[in-house]
């Protein structure tokens, strides 16, 4: 994890790269509880006996699983000290280029983007790319916003 003493430190970091993350594995039970959670049960995602037929040959995360797990990453991948909290602003570009089977394992890196002031405090644009173990291609490239209020003086 790359621990940034505070905001202008983060600022001065723009255009490096932080992570990876450490690596986790998709479980076909964490994506049956995302299909409830969201009602999407496709059967690409939840049956896995029709799915073996398919060019995946197994069942495939959603697209929206493997981006709710930004969150988690983006806290294993950077610290920022001397704010009050951080919240979530939002996505820039989100793809999903190649699928994430079933049992598979992810991890992401990030690149801070951009730091810009706003009303509220900075704004940082962080690139997150998530990729599969012993792939080549990402399987998520999302810029995630990220609004750093200060601590009230």
């Amino acid at each position: 994890m790359r621990s940034f003493a505070n905001v202008q430190e983060l600022k001065a970091a723009v255009g490096e790269t932080v992570g990876p993350t450490e690596w986790r594995t998709v479980t076909q039970d964490q994506v049956n509880l995302f299909a409830d959670a969201t009602d999407d049960h496709q059967w690409i995602h939840v049956d896995p006996e029709r799915a073996k037929e398919t060019p995946f040959g197994g069942t495939i995360a959603h697209g929206f699983l493997t981006l709710s797990l930004l969150p988690s990453f983006l806290t294993e991948l950077m610290s920022v000290g001397q704010i009050q909290m951080a919240v979530n602003f939002g996505l820039n570009k989100v793809r999903f280029p190649k699928p994430v089977p079933v049992g598979s394992r992810v991890r992401a890196g990030g690149e801070l983007v951009d730091v810009k002031n706003s009303p509220a405090g900075q704004l940082a644009t962080i690139k997150v790319s998530v990729e599969v173990e012993g792939e080549r291609r990402p399987v998520c490239v999302a810029e995630a916003l990220l609004l750093y209020v200060p601590i009230s003086e």
